[in-house]
């Protein structure tokens, strides 16, 4: 039996009765715990990742599987990569329990089917060219221990994002990552500490495969969706840093005519 940390009382007491500073104060305090916690897992980080940039490499997908917090902060993450770094919607997909209605309302009891997961990803045909990473703050999800269950037996390679250590979903993932950030600041509200771990983490795994992807050069995301003002005007500045003989009106030209920072440079430089 895993020992459930994210379930320990808090180090904080009585907090009907401190002050709004107080309360502030305290939540912070815990927050600053969160990155050391998630430097110490950096090595497993990097092979989960290794793994999911020769997967994607070779034509596979990445799919995040989660319930409840866990779930959104996956499906956050795969929604953010198209518009981000240009890649497909099908690429990095986003999976919860109870589907896309448990998105914005909890749906009791989705995440206690052992089953569930795996028939969500068989929606996909999911296959052994695809990574999946299942996401559980307590370790525990049914929902997703079974899934990463099924892809085992089948040859899918596994990964998974908890917040306990020898957590019961590590057994079913060939790249498990711990990140253990102590009780949380309300007594098992694992959307805090936990979450903001499960976020860092995530945040590191597809900007980093993103990036061995070839979607970022240098620094810049050159391959971002033009969906506003804002990033029309900073996919502009970008052209006109390669390309400074440009005005700003010929870099906005270029730009908008072909429709992605990487791909107007490369017209400009070597001919339309």
């Amino acid at each position: 039996m895993s020992k459930r940390i994210t379930e320990q009382e808090s180090n904080h007491h009585n907090l009907e009765h401190k002050s709004t500073r107080e309360l502030l104060e305290g939540i912070n305090q815990e927050d600053q715990t969160v990155p050391n916690a998630v430097a110490k897992t950096i090595p497993q980080i990097e092979e989960l990742v290794n793994c999911i940039s020769d997967k994607l490499l070779a034509g596979g997908r990445l799919f995040y599987l989660g319930a409840g917090t866990s779930g959104r902060l996956g499906i956050v993450d795969a929604s953010e990569c198209p518009p981000t770094f240009g890649v497909p919607h099908e690429l990095v997909i986003g999976l919860i329990a109870g589907g896309d209605n448990a998105i914005r309302k909890a749906v009791e009891f989705a995440e206690d089917d052992t089953h569930q997961g795996w028939k969500d990803l068989e929606q996909f045909e999911i296959n052994t060219s695809d990574v999946v990473v299942g996401i559980a703050a307590s370790g525990t999800t049914p929902y997703v221990i079974g899934a990463l269950k099924s892809c085992q037996a089948k040859g899918i390679k596994t990964g998974s994002i908890s917040c306990n250590p020898s957590a019961p979903v590590s057994q079913y993932a060939d790249f498990p990552i711990e990140v253990i950030v102590g009780p949380e600041f309300v007594t098992g509200s694992t959307r805090m500490k936990s979450g903001t771990a499960q976020k860092l983490v995530l945040n590191m795994i597809s900007t980093s495969v993103m990036i061995k992807l070839g979607r970022v050069e240098g620094n810049r995301m050159v391959d971002m969706q033009l969906s506003n003002d804002k990033l029309v005007d900073r996919g502009t500045t970008m052209v006109l840093e390669s390309l400074p003989s440009l005005s700003y009106q010929q870099a906005n030209e270029l730009l908008l005519e072909y429709g992605s920072v990487r791909k107007a440079i490369e017209a400009y430089r070597y001919g339309r």
